[in-house]
């Protein structure tokens, strides 16, 4: 048989070992091409996935559902309704009229409404639109952004740098720029900040989704100039990279952020939010953060589940108690109930850190003191999935399951225990 036949037999096998022998793909190995990514549960704030995700980078037009929420929280406060009149400054006017960036034209004579500049701002990214609102609501655009970092702080967010409504460089701003600003300087945030913006957004104020999904639409109907506006977001209905369930959030640009996009969807009754911040594929592929944050979102519903965990079959770092006085020596411990954690596919569900916390008030020297009755509550543990170290946007509260002792110690007889104090008294 020739070398070359030979060889050809052999390929099946050779094929065939391979498999068996091959690494699986885990999930610890995910990536996402961009200088920084993000993944969470909207509902509880777990962190699915953090790549980058702490340090503040560009955001551009990211930065309007920060502006949405205030725009919501006035409207809620009833500050403003969304029938307001929207006064259209030459500030306002003018920028939507500069060529290279997202709008839609304002004029100073015509009448908009609140609605009608909100539904701009987020699905055709309108930068004088969010101006527009700014001044609305806080009497000029630097006065907004100081409300902007105010309600930032509240939730904890030290680290963001916020200089205009809009997303847009300072030297857009003129004559209206935030005090003590340079031309170059832009709205940062962390990809982690971006996320509690999003989760603060789409769980105080859902009906945002209503507008974040609208793929196109007319904006200013009833003005001089009437637009036909179409979402940028290319993972809604009847886009190139639709994705079923996404309805939102905002994407942004700008030389300094980058491709970004902050992503939401819905599955099997989960939330999930993404952020992609500068996708660097983008010079080969204009769509690169919706091909990101589509990989991303698949990642985080796929590798991740809510375990329900029966706790009295866990192994615990101390399975006994000394008994003082006890007809027993020592008594037997287990724990009450289920735990609900969260497991990534790749985790080992039994390699659990378990912190046993006990009730001093029952307790002398780490002993208890007979009688001890079966099913007794002597503390609590708290547990853990040891290799899950990404925690929560806000840390909650640890699951914890009750320590119980598994049998009654009844006390010792009183002769007994008088002999043995004579005893201990000698030695």
């Amino acid at each position: 048989m020739s070398i070359k036949k030979k060889i050809l037999a052999l390929l099946p096998i050779v094929l065939a070992l391979s498999f068996i022998f091959a690494t699986p793909a885990h999930a610890d190995d995910f990536s996402v091409e961009a200088n920084a990514g993000y993944a969470i549960d909207a509902e509880s704030g777990k962190i699915l996935f953090n790549q980058n995700g702490d340090t503040p980078l560009g955001i551009a037009s990211v930065t309007k559902i920060l502006s949405a929420y205030l725009v919501l929280e006035a409207v809620k406060n009833n500050q403003i309704t969304w029938e307001t009149p929207v006064p259209i400054s030459t500030y306002a006017a003018d920028l939507s009229t500069v060529a290279g960036l997202s709008n839609v034209p304002l004029n100073t004579t015509d009448t908009y409404t609140v609605k009608d500049l909100f539904d701009g701002m987020l699905i055709e990214s309108g930068n004088a639109c969010a101006v527009a609102l700014a001044e609305l609501i806080s009497g000029n655009e630097p006065q907004f952004v100081n409300q902007m970092r105010e309600r930032l702080t509240t939730w904890g967010i030290t680290d963001a740098k916020i200089v205009t409504a809009s997303g847009l460089p300072v030297s857009f701003s003129g004559d209206n720029r935030y005090p003590g600003t340079a031309d170059d300087d832009e709205n940062l945030m962390s990809a982690r900040d971006v996320a509690i913006v999003a989760q603060k957004l789409v769980t105080d104020y859902p009906e945002v989704l209503q507008t974040t999904s609208i793929t196109e639409m007319t904006f200013g109907a009833n003005t001089s100039t009437p637009t036909a506006i179409e979402t940028w977001n290319e993972l809604l209905p009847g886009q190139d990279h639709y994705m079923e369930g996404v309805d939102g959030l905002k994407t942004g640009t700008t030389d300094l952020a980058g491709a970004c996009f902050a992503g939401t969807i819905t599955r099997d009754g989960r939330r999930v939010i993404t952020v992609i911040l500068n996708a660097t594929n983008e010079e080969n592929d204009s769509s690169a953060r919706f091909v990101e944050t589509a990989k991303l979102m698949n990642y985080a519903l796929d590798n991740w589940r809510i375990e329900t965990i029966d706790t009295s079959q866990m192994s615990l770092p101390e399975n006994s108690l000394n008994v003082i006085d006890g007809k027993a020596k020592e008594v037997n411990l287990t724990l009450s109930g289920q735990v609900q954690l969260w497991v990534r596919n790749d985790m080992d569900i039994n390699d659990l850190t378990i912190n046993m916390n006990y009730d001093n008030e029952k307790l002398t020297n780490q002993s208890l003191t007979a009688p001890v009755s079966k099913d007794e509550t002597i503390g609590t543990a708290e547990i853990s999935l040891a290799q899950d170290t990404l925690g929560y946007l806000v840390e909650p509260e640890t699951p914890t399951a009750d320590i119980l002792t598994t049998q009654a110690v009844a006390k010792e007889n009183i002769f007994i225990l008088t002999w043995n104090k004579i005893l201990a008294f000698f030695k």
